[in-house]
């Protein structure tokens, strides 16, 4: 009798992707802590942005102007790899706390439209496709009733939302460098004490 492959469930899926586009990059990263970290900060600020479809292509086009006219460089597979944080999965509530911040900031907080309504809503404005079918989708959510409000409740996400990648990183990449320096440490000792006994061997 043939085995049937379980599929796998929404959190394993969600789990795999999360390491896949994110743990991943930062344990390959061999560039200093900050440079890892400042990666992290671009695409998480791009992240909580309501620009669907387009954040990858932005964390490019930023990580192309900021090397060419800032002389400031940040790992651009952590960047990329920081956007998947709204993915298929979190796109709904993340773009919905954006979008009642907004509301709160502008004093129309009693006038919000229901996350049925809004989940609704967006569900039929993503689609997928290439980048002239998300420019063709971020130009229809943003000129929705909800748009603005989105655009301006991101902020203080983006702010905090870079600020924590950042922190969360540089600590993350400063400990694996930290054991990484250690362990070449250790294997150097090794190495210098096998030297050692054989040099008294042969005495």
């Amino acid at each position: 009798m043939p085995v049937i492959p379980r599929r796998k469930g929404f959190f394993s899926g969600f789990a795999a992707l999360v390491r896949m586009r994110l743990i991943i990059p930062l344990l390959r990263s061999k560039k200093p802590p900050e440079f890892t970290a400042r990666g992290a900060l671009v695409g998480m600020a791009w992240a909580m942005t309501p620009l669907v479809g387009v954040q990858m292509y932005l964390v490019f086009m930023t990580w192309l102007g900021t090397k060419r006219f800032f002389n400031w460089d940040f790992s651009l597979p952590v960047a990329l790899a920081f956007t998947w944080v709204t993915n298929v999965f979190t796109v709904p509530p993340f773009y919905y706390a954006f979008y009642v911040t907004g509301k709160a900031m502008t004093g129309t907080f009693a006038e919000r439209t229901t996350y049925a309504k809004f989940a609704g809503m967006l569900k039929e404005a993503l689609h997928e496709g290439g980048i002239a079918e998300a420019l063709k989708t971020t130009a229809d959510i943003m000129i929705r009733d909800w748009g603005v409000s989105m655009m301006i409740g991101s902020v203080p996400w983006i702010v905090v939302g870079g600020w924590l990648a950042y922190r969360y990183v540089l600590s993350f990449a400063r400990k694996r460098e930290l054991i990484r320096q250690k362990r070449l440490e250790k294997k150097a000792q090794a190495e210098q004490k096998t030297i050692k006994d054989i040099k008294q061997e042969t005495v």
